[in-house]
């Protein structure tokens, strides 16, 4: 009967991710990101502070990178239940401590919204709600609109 439970909400998040991820094959070479529509909800504290060193691609060395990165660890965070659920404890902490790495890395202009992403995916581990309520979604669109303007 659990198993039931997560999978409904995860296959539902799973094909929401990959149908935001889809439009988003490669970098377009030359292209500033822009700021993402919307603001996030994340508080000071959760949110990582901007690089004095931070470029327009964040802390990654190109477009490319930074996309490639950005989308994994998007589309990764929807499935951190899954690895919850599955009893892989090692991989859920590797993937908690990706994301947050990937969170501090990200440009100035979708720092607050990935961050907000982070803690609201960490946040479905142990609340399953968090999927079924659209909190996840919501997180998901800000970091989807940044990916759309900046990956092409």
């Amino acid at each position: 009967m659990t198993s039931k439970n997560i999978a409904r909400p995860l296959a539902a998040a799973t094909l929401l991710t990959g149908l935001a991820l889809a439009g988003c094959s490669a970098p377009q070479a030359g292209s500033a990101p822009s700021s993402a529509a919307g603001t996030s909800a994340a508080s000071a504290s959760s949110t990582p502070s901007p690089s004095e060193t931070s470029g327009p691609f964040g802390d990654f060395a190109s477009a490319g990178e930074a996309c490639t990165t950005i989308k994994e660890q998007a589309a990764g965070a929807t499935l951190l239940p899954l690895s919850a659920a599955q009893g892989k404890t090692a991989e859920l902490e590797q993937f908690k401590a990706d994301l947050a790495e990937t969170a501090g890395r990200v440009p100035d202009s979708l720092k607050a919204d990935f961050a907000n992403l982070k803690e609201v995916a960490v946040a479905g581990v142990t609340d399953q709600t968090v999927f079924s309520s659209g909190k996840l979604q919501a997180a998901m669109a800000p970091v989807t609109t940044w990916i759309t303007s900046n990956c092409k």
